[in-house]
């Protein structure tokens, strides 16, 4: 069963422009000028977006002179989805034993 911590989580990177810019990440360390650029996002909005990912704890900064830059933790991406791989084997699992519930 997914925690209260996992659903966050979900709804973090639900968000349309957040999964750009983890997409994003993923390639290479950017910054906010970079991720304005790639994105075509208004910087404040932009700004607020980074800010709910790095909360979230799915990117980390590094300042450089006057700007940030930002990168991926990989290892927050791997354990979600490593809760998605345990999530589908149960199913999978429950589908081959043809477990269902009866009804009163």
């Amino acid at each position: 069963m997914m925690t209260s911590v996992d659903t966050e989580l979900i709804r973090v990177l639900a968000d349309p422009l957040r999964l750009q810019i983890v997409t994003l990440l993923a390639r290479e360390t950017l910054c906010t000028t970079h991720l304005v650029e790639e994105t075509g996002a208004k910087q404040t909005n932009l700004s607020n977006h980074l800010r709910v990912l790095r909360e979230a704890g799915v990117v980390e900064t590094e300042p450089c002179g006057r700007f940030t830059y930002y990168r991926l933790r990989p290892d927050v991406i791997a354990s979600l989805a490593g809760q998605f791989t345990d999530l589908a084997e149960t199913a999978r699992a429950t589908a081959e034993a043809n477990t269902k519930r009866s009804c009163p």
